[in-house]
């Protein structure tokens, strides 16, 4: 989504840029020497940062990953295991997801949430088993190989260069 900009300028500012999202505007303060040049780059990348926060802001609304991450630990874990929080991330560019045992906290990629659904449940079991085993053990992967579709999404996030 593309928001319209809303650029204030002001004596009293010296150095600093900022933006936040107001009635669907991000409103940019910015100091009134600043040259448009120089101020344009710094638009575009708070831009980009407001538009992934908002994105994050919609994928956890929806309450859809915690809802799946319970039904995936009650069928392959027996409802054993606590997941204090789960949540959509936009800070992971690299990884799928990742799994803070000792806090029982996972995030997950927002890139993930446009994956199909069989995928992302491989993913959340395989963060859901860190919580037992936070390591990549044969205990781990037997752990991970109890989702019946998991060879197949492994195969599947290979296809499309996001796993090893």
């Amino acid at each position: 989504m593309e928001y319209p900009i809303k650029i204030i300028r002001s004596a009293r500012r010296k150095k600093t840029v900022s933006a936040r999202l107001v009635n669907g505007t991000i409103e940019v303060r910015a100091p009134a020497a600043i040259s448009e040049r120089d101020l344009q780059p710094i638009i575009d990348n708070l831009r980009k940062r407001l538009q992934k926060q908002q994105r994050k802001r919609q994928l956890n609304e929806t309450g859809d990953l915690q809802r799946r991450a319970q039904e995936l630990n009650q069928r392959y874990f027996h409802g054993e295991l606590r997941i204090r929080k789960i949540e959509y991330v936009t800070n992971q560019e690299k990884r799928l997801g990742s799994c803070t045992a000792s806090r029982g906290t996972i995030r997950i990629s927002h890139r993930m949430a446009e994956l199909p659904k069989w995928v992302v449940d491989y993913i959340l079991v395989h963060e859901i088993a860190h919580l037992k085993e936070p390591n990549h053990s044969r205990k781990f992967w037997a752990l991970v190989n109890r989702y019946p579709l998991a060879e197949r999404a492994r195969g599947y996030l290979m296809a499309i260069n996001l796993e090893e």
